[in-house]
C-alpha cells in the first residue's frame, strides 16, 4: 500500500510539472507588436511595442508573462525622439543589458523621422536603464543584433535602398555605435511585394553552425504580412548580400491569426530547443496597430537541417512550454 502511494505521489508531482510547463496563446492582448522575449537567471523577459514608452514584463514562466510583473523602464522627453516608440529589443552585449528600440521626433506628420537609439543598462535585465545613442542620422526601423562566428556583431534593421523598404546591416563597433552601412536585402519576390514592397523586423538565429535572419515581408495592413528567411551560408563576408540566400514565405496566416510577424528568437530554459515569439491579428485584412497579439511556438527541425516553423496555432490551443521550465 505505501509503494501504491509513492507512486501516486510520484505521479502527481510529474503531471503537476506537466501542468506548469503548458500555456496557451496569446501571452499578451491588445498592445502585442513587435514582441521581443529574452530568458535569463530564470526569468522570461517580454516586451513590445506600446508607442509611448519602453516597459518589461518577467514571469518564470512562459505562460506566466500574461500576468507578470510589468515595469516602466523608459519615457523620454526630448522632443526628437519621445513618440512613436517601436520595437524594443532586450540584448546582452560587452557585459550589460541594452535595449534597441525605435523612436521618433513630437508633433511629427509622419513617420519620416523614425531612427534607431539604444538604452544601457546593467546587469539585471528588469533594472534601470539610461540614454545610450542613436545609431544613424537616416530613416531606419526594426533594429536587431546578428553575432557571426570570426565576424563579431553586426546591427542590422529595416532601411530605405532607392525607393524599396530593405534591410541593412553594419558592423556593431560598439554597443552605441555601427561601421559602414551596406544594404542586405531588397523586396524582389512577388511574396515580399503585397500592398507594398517591405522587409523589416529582422531576428537572428542560430543552429547547427548557422545563422539565420527571419524577417517581416509585405504591408502590415494586409493578411499576406508573412515571414521570410535570409541563411547565411557560414563563410563568407555576412555583410554582402551574396553571403546569404533567401527562401519564404516561411511562416503565413493560419487558422485565423492573420499577418504574423515581426517575430522573435528565444531559448527553452535548458537551453534545448528554440521558440519563435510573434505577433498576429484576427482582422482578416491585417494590422499595424495595437489589435495585434504576442504568440509564441517552438521551431522545428526538418531532415535537412532547415527551420520549421509550422503555422500560427489556434488561440486558446493548449501547448507544451518550453523544455526545463
Amino acid at each position: 500500500m505505501k509503494f501504491l502511494q509513492t507512486i501516486g505521489t510520484a505521479v502527481l508531482a510529474l503531471s503537476s510539472l506537466v501542468g506548469a510547463a503548458s500555456f496557451s496563446n496569446p501571452l499578451k492582448n491588445p498592445n502585442g507588436s513587435d514582441p521581443h522575449i529574452a530568458y535569463s537567471g530564470g526569468y522570461y523577459y517580454m516586451m513590445t511595442t506600446t508607442w509611448t514608452n519602453l516597459s518589461i514584463t518577467r514571469a518564470r514562466t512562459l505562460g506566466g508573462l500574461k500576468n507578470g510583473e510589468t515595469k516602466i523602464v523608459w519615457t523620454d522627453s526630448n522632443p526628437n525622439r519621445c513618440c512613436n516608440m517601436w520595437a524594443p529589443e532586450l540584448h546582452w552585449v560587452d557585459n550589460s543589458w541594452y535595449i534597441y528600440y525605435t523612436a521618433g521626433r513630437n508633433g511629427a506628420n509622419n513617420l519620416d523621422l523614425q531612427r534607431n537609439h539604444v538604452l544601457k543598462g546593467g546587469s539585471d535585465p528588469f533594472g534601470s536603464y539610461t540614454y545610450h545613442a542613436q545609431l544613424s542620422n537616416v530613416w531606419g526601423i526594426d533594429g536587431t543584433i546578428a553575432r557571426f562566428a570570426n565576424w563579431g556583431n553586426y546591427f542590422v534593421w529595416s532601411c530605405m535602398s532607392g525607393n524599396l523598404q530593405s534591410l541593412c546591416i553594419a558592423p556593431l563597433t560598439a554597443p552605441g555605435r555601427i561601421g559602414n552601412t551596406r544594404v542586405l536585402s531588397t523586396p524582389t519576390n512577388s511574396w515580399e511585394r503585397n500592398g507594398s514592397p517591405v522587409m523589416e523586423g529582422p531576428a537572428a538565429m542560430y543552429h547547427g553552425g548557422k545563422t539565420y535572419l527571419a524577417y517581416s515581408a509585405s504591408f502590415c495592413w494586409t493578411p499576406n504580412y508573412s515571414l521570410g528567411l535570409l541563411t547565411w551560408n557560414g563563410s563568407g563576408d555576412p555583410a554582402l548580400s551574396n553571403s546569404w540566400s533567401k527562401s519564404g514565405p516561411v511562416f503565413t496566416s493560419a487558422n485565423s491569426n492573420y499577418g504574423p510577424g515581426h517575430n522573435g528568437f528565444f531559448q527553452s530554459p535548458d537551453g534545448t530547443e528554440i521558440w519563435n515569439v510573434y505577433h498576429a491579428t484576427q482582422i482578416r485584412t491585417g494590422a499595424c496597430d495595437g489589435n495585434r497579439y504576442v504568440m509564441a511556438q517552438k521551431v522545428n527541425w526538418n531532415s535537412n537541417g532547415t527551420p520549421n516553423f509550422g503555422t500560427p496555432v489556434r488561440l486558446g490551443a493548449t501547448l507544451a512550454g518550453p523544455s526545463g521550465e
